[in-house]
């Protein structure tokens, strides 16, 4: 438990909400800090993107999210590491197209390092249309 009561699994849960909404508000003062100097994202297409692309790309406005909507986050914990996972809908434009909104699962590690836990890697998979 932290000094407030909350898990540590409650906390990584509000640094990822917290990461999301920087995200979206293409924030990067924000988000900065959150992502691991060695961050790396998978995108759904399998493009891997360092944390200076991506977040570049966002910084830019080439990634543009509209919306990115969390369901409850699972979070498996083991000392200074952690996993986390979640289904979320998304609406994104990527170089002026808009992506048709749809469902992603979302799969991150973070680390605690220097007092602080922040994701290392990242990795999204669209959810299949049935």
């Amino acid at each position: 438990m932290t000094s407030n009561g909350q898990t540590a699994a409650d906390h990584i849960r509000e640094i990822e909400r917290t990461r999301l909404r920087a995200l979206v508000a293409a924030d990067m003062a924000a988000a900065r800090p959150l992502h691991a100097d060695d961050f790396q994202l998978i995108t759904p297409i399998g493009v891997a993107l360092s944390r200076e692309e991506y977040l570049g790309a966002i910084e830019a406005g080439h990634i543009e999210y509209r919306a990115w909507e969390p369901s409850d986050i699972a979070v498996r914990l083991n000392g200074s590491a952690a996993v986390i996972r979640y289904r979320a809908r998304l609406e994104v434009i990527f170089n002026g197209h808009a992506v048709p909104p749809g469902e992603y699962w979302h799969t991150d590690t973070y680390e605690h390092r220097d007092g602080e836990w922040m994701v290392v890697w990242s990795q999204a998979t669209a959810v299949g249309r049935r």
